[in-house]
């Protein structure tokens, strides 16, 4: 059990705290939006009710959404774009290891299998990392506009007005500031992210040069 979670100590740790953020989002969303129905005059709903409204699915794939581009667009855009001195770039002119597939009579045995298939696979595979993230975005983008529309028919139904198809929410200005507030953060922090990394440090990481690296120095 200790090897285990010496191995895999990071992704179990940063689950672990999705995980207790989830449940704090639910709780906490659970009494808002049962405080709402209460200012209107009705009955409130327990959990596994809220989970289904357009509140909780909104506020939730909101959220993915913008992570799920911000990381997708991240690790294409590295593909052919570059930060001179930042331990997120790849080095401007340098072949580096991640742009290089080896001649099939020199893969090691434990090599994944798309690679030792070779052909479309391959083809299918060596992208397969920005292809997944960016169907997760495409999900929570889907996912956020069915759980906006019903959040905002629901508001329009307690307060008399007029309720719109999932088409013509996409229209909305609502639904766009939501999307690109989202946006815009992610962006920047890994903007800042890139930039920062020039110059700061942090010892011990892989997301940070060495502690002595001069600040042109680039990538990890």
């Amino acid at each position: 059990m200790k090897r285990i979670f010496y191995e895999n100590g990071l992704s179990i740790t940063l689950f672990a705290l999705f995980l207790f953020s989830f449940i704090g989002q639910t709780i906490t969303g659970h009494h808002q939006y049962n405080q709402e129905l209460q200012d209107h005059g009705r009955a409130g709903v327990g959990v596994g009710d809220y989970l289904k409204t357009g509140h909780f699915v909104e506020a939730t794939f909101e959220n993915w959404e913008s992570e799920f581009l911000q990381m997708g667009a991240y690790v294409w855009l590295t593909v052919f774009l570059f930060q001179k001195g930042s331990s997120e770039s790849k080095e401007p002119g340098r072949l580096e290891e991640p742009d290089v597939i080896p001649d099939r009579s020199r893969l090691p045995a434990d090599a994944p299998w798309p690679v030792r298939r070779g052909g479309w696979v391959l083809k299918l595979y060596q992208n397969s990392l920005t292809i997944v993230l960016l169907l997760l975005f495409a999900t929570s983008f889907v996912l956020h506009a069915a759980g906006g529309v019903s959040e905002y028919n629901e508001e329009q139904a307690l307060h008399g007005g007029q309720t719109v198809s999932l088409i013509q929410y996409l229209a909305t200005s609502r639904f766009w500031f939501e999307s690109l507030q989202n946006w815009q953060s992610e962006f920047f922090s890994i903007g800042m992210m890139v930039v920062l990394s020039i110059f700061l440090r942090q010892k011990g990481s892989p997301e940070s040069k060495p502690v002595a690296s001069p600040h042109y120095e680039t990538g990890a």
